[in-house]
């Protein structure tokens, strides 16, 4: 298998309140090892596919490799950009904030904005821009769908209804609310660190 599920960097329970240990499970356990799975299993199909000449279904194979692994990438990502202890933006990231969007609050009003935006399933991500190497805030649809390129992920909202249904319904505003508490900023600083020494 070319593509694994990465452990949690945390038990089920450790996001609790904010993410109860029933959804950790199910998400980490069932929806992104389904990513996983059909990642490995597109590669497998396009390998069967070239080697025997069905260059016919090479479409349907790429758009299935690219939906799965963006799923397994963005979840990847997700689970570490929280953290049982919380955090708060400092270093590089926390000058980055305060330049572009003027400060935290402002940022977080933004990127929440754009997380309940989302119709239907996609993911709210804070993305560092290599060509204006600038921070940008953007949606992406299903897993890969509108990613602007040249993008690296800094900090990933899944705004499936799988990340919080079981728990908020369909308030999806107190699911956000509340994931801000458990946003891991080191992790985030690190990832802008090695983006913008690349």
């Amino acid at each position: 298998m070319t593509y694994q599920l990465p452990d949690l960097p945390y038990d089920y329970n450790a996001l609790a309140p904010a993410i109860v240990p029933e959804i950790m499970e199910l998400h980490h356990d069932k929806h992104h090892a389904t990513y996983v799975k059909g990642a490995n299993t597109a590669l497998e199909q396009l390998a069967d596919a070239r080697s025997n000449g069905n260059f016919g279904v090479i479409n349907k194979l790429e758009k299935d490799l690219a939906f799965n692994l963006g799923g397994h990438f963005n979840h990847s990502v997700f689970w570490t950009n929280m953290t049982p202890d919380g955090s708060e933006p400092t270093g590089e990231i926390k000058t980055a904030l305060d330049g572009k969007f003027g400060g935290l609050d402002s940022f977080k009003k933004e990127f929440s904005a754009v997380a309940l935006g989302i119709q239907g399933s996609g993911w709210a991500v804070l993305g560092y821009d290599g060509l204006s190497q600038d921070l940008r805030v953007y949606q992406v649809f299903d897993h890969q769908g509108n990613l602007p390129v040249g993008q690296t992920p800094l900090l990933l909202l899944d705004m499936w209804e799988h990340a919080f249904y079981l728990q908020y319904k369909n308030v999806k505003a107190d699911f956000v609310n509340a994931w801000w508490d458990v946003v891991n900023w080191d992790n985030v600083n690190e990832r802008l660190t090695k983006a913008t020494q690349a």
